[in-house]
């Protein structure tokens, strides 16, 4: 226990939590970035329009990878296959879909080198504004304990140790996401 009063550790515990979610998320946007090899998470994000409404992909069909390159997507309803293939020719996928009837394919093409360094630079910056995030969060936390602080309802002792003990947590996070950056920018520099 940090503090006289257990009520007061509130605040740490809820910033945990949400830096337990950034890192989540933060997981999610690397997995859904294409790195040249076939992925199901890649079509995460994929709405299809599936009788007037918009339904994610993965929630109407098997995603497999039979290899590195190809990913298959079948359709529980045949008739879906027009609506995914009009999906994904709409998104940022830049990927051309075929069909077969049955199944939608997809090949990704090799990444170029300079296609590489573009979505390593990608990364990058989606790491440093995660991070910013994190630190606002940070700050946040740290002004309420100042507020208690200031209301008295905090010694100086406890509030080194709550400012002590943020940073900790702050840190931990951001050991996390520079971790799964630098394993994303391996992934992505990979021929």
């Amino acid at each position: 226990m940090l503090f006289q009063n257990p009520e007061n550790e509130v605040f740490i515990e809820d910033m945990q939590e949400q830096m337990d979610k950034a890192v989540s998320a933060y997981s999610g946007e690397l997995a859904s970035l294409r790195a040249g090899r076939a992925n199901p998470r890649l079509l995460d994000k994929l709405l299809v329009e599936y009788y007037g409404t918009m339904t994610p992909v993965n929630q109407m069909a098997n995603i497999m990878c039979p290899d590195p390159r190809t990913i298959v997507i079948s359709p529980w309803d045949i008739n879906a296959i027009k609506d995914i293939m009009k999906a994904i020719q709409a998104s940022d996928l830049g990927l051309n879909p075929s069909e077969d009837g049955k199944v939608v394919r997809l090949s990704l093409p090799i990444l170029t080198e300079e296609r590489r360094k573009e979505l390593v630079k990608t990364v990058k910056k989606m790491c440093e504004d995660r991070k910013v995030a994190m630190r606002n969060v940070r700050r946040d936390c740290i002004d309420e304990y100042r507020k208690l602080k200031k209301d008295n309802k905090l010694t100086e002792n406890e509030l080194e140790v709550a400012e002590k003990e943020i940073q900790k947590v702050l840190d931990n996070a951001t050991n996390k996401i520079d971790a799964m950056t630098k394993d994303k920018e391996k992934e992505l520099m990979e021929v």
